[in-house]
């Protein structure tokens, strides 16, 4: 079918995201329009979609069973315990470093980035009002944070990435440990420094108490127990050999964390609030594979090749920049790793690039552009901080820069490595 199709699709589906229709909706109804516009018959588009639906159902399934390590993590107070103890341990003089370090260990052991930016925001906001901080500047420290902490960890756009390449997961997060590394003092060294610290005109902050809310919260030595566990199952494969997939090292690891923190009565309440949660970017992900379909089965991916070869850019680039492109059409993190993997994971390995590294830089490369207005992610962090629109979009730029050294980080690896 005509890449022509395949771009009205998805425009159609963007601009339908952008006037609040549901995303998943709007992805099939892209779809559709992509397909019959494409030149293919209203059966012919339906099983081209189906077809695509059913390359994201493994992907599917560790999903869901993550949400049973995130729904712990998160209902046990064990992410409140750990990002505390991180910037109590630092200090409020290295508080840009400590906020950023916080949001990348949430999103490493699991924990989605906004989800992660939330559960840091309140104790951000606290030292931020002590110190007169721009809330703009806390939250685009928690942002890059995140950022770097979400290519190195078993969430859904990681594990996605991994498998449409059929690569081992704890090797696609391997790969991008010394980019995030790299990311991360970028945010706190660069970007932070970039952007006005203080607040010039005393507005007024969100009102954030010190103390925690009055439950018993874990100690932070059985708070990591969760995330010890499932990282020591995943590295089993690259260490000793032993493949024990995410789909049972996710949920395995939630559970023994709970029982260490000696949380028995919270696990089925966690379970639910984790499968809830998950079953947002599962139903989100159905909607990505019916445009994936059609985007695979389109001569979209042979124009965009042509774009490059024309620009003279390297091969390698294709995995960062497709990332990029897609997470800028879905403004998702998740749904752009799908959407680049599903439909250039055959044509980056044709060309010699490996799974691990073609996984690896499509996934830093879905962090460029994911944060655009018509995702969510954008209007939850912004609100969390109490941001208006025109404040949190002048954050924009700084964001995209953090996913660009990300992205150029990998790819520059693996020329490296190469």
């Amino acid at each position: 079918m005509t890449a022509i199709g395949a771009l009205i699709g998805l425009s159609l589906s963007i601009l339908l995201i952008i006037r609040k229709l549901s995303p998943t909706y709007s992805l099939i109804i892209g779809a559709i329009v992509g397909g019959l516009l494409g030149g293919l018959s209203l059966n012919e588009t339906v099983t081209v979609m189906t077809e695509g639906v059913k390359e994201v159902t493994p992907a599917v399934l560790r999903i869901l069973t993550a949400g049973v390590l995130s729904g712990i993590l998160i209902q046990t107070g064990a992410t409140t315990v750990i990002s505390n103890a991180i910037i109590n341990k630092m200090g409020e003089k290295r508080v840009f470093m400590a906020l950023a370090l916080a949001t990348m260990l949430l999103c490493t052991v699991g924990v989605f980035i906004d989800v992660a930016v939330i559960t840091v925001a309140p104790v951000a906001l606290s030292i931020g009002k002590r110190l007169n901080l721009s809330p703009s500047v806390l939250l685009i420290a928690m942002i890059g944070g995140g950022k770097c902490g979400n290519i190195i960890s078993p969430n859904p756009n990681t594990i996605i990435a991994a498998g449409n390449f059929n690569a081992d997961l704890s090797a696609v997060m391997f790969a991008n440990i010394l980019p995030a590394v790299i990311g991360l003092f970028f945010t706190v060294f660069v970007i932070v420094r970039l952007m006005p610290q203080s607040v010039k005109n005393k507005k007024t902050m969100m009102q954030t108490e010190d103390k925690e809310e009055e439950r018993n919260l874990p100690s932070l030595r059985t708070s990591l127990i969760a995330p010890v566990v499932t990282i020591v199952l995943l590295a089993l494969r690259p260490a000793v050999g032993i493949n024990i997939d995410p789909l049972i090292a996710l949920p395995v690891g939630g559970l023994c964390g709970a029982i260490c923190m000696k949380q028995w009565k919270n696990i089925l309440p966690s379970i639910a609030y984790g499968l809830q949660k998950m079953s947002v970017v599962a139903i989100l992900l159905i909607g990505t594979g019916t445009i994936a379909g059609i985007i695979k089965n389109s001569s979209l991916k042979d124009w965009i090749l042509t774009g490059l070869d024309h620009a003279h850019m390297s091969d390698v680039l294709i995995a960062p920049i497709s990332g990029a492109l897609m997470s800028a059409a879905t403004a998702s993190t998740t749904a752009g790793a799908t959407l680049a993997s599903s439909s250039f994971a055959e044509t980056i390995l044709a060309i010699g690039i490996s799974a691990v590294w073609g996984a690896a830089m499509i996934n830093s490369g879905a962090t460029v552009l994911d944060h655009l207005p018509h995702g969510s992610f954008f209007h939850a962090t912004g609100g969390v901080c109490e941001l208006n629109f025109k404040e949190r979009l002048k954050l924009i730029p700084y964001e995209s820069l953090i996913g660009i050294v990300l992205a150029a980080g990998t790819a520059i690896l693996y020329i490296i490595s190469n």
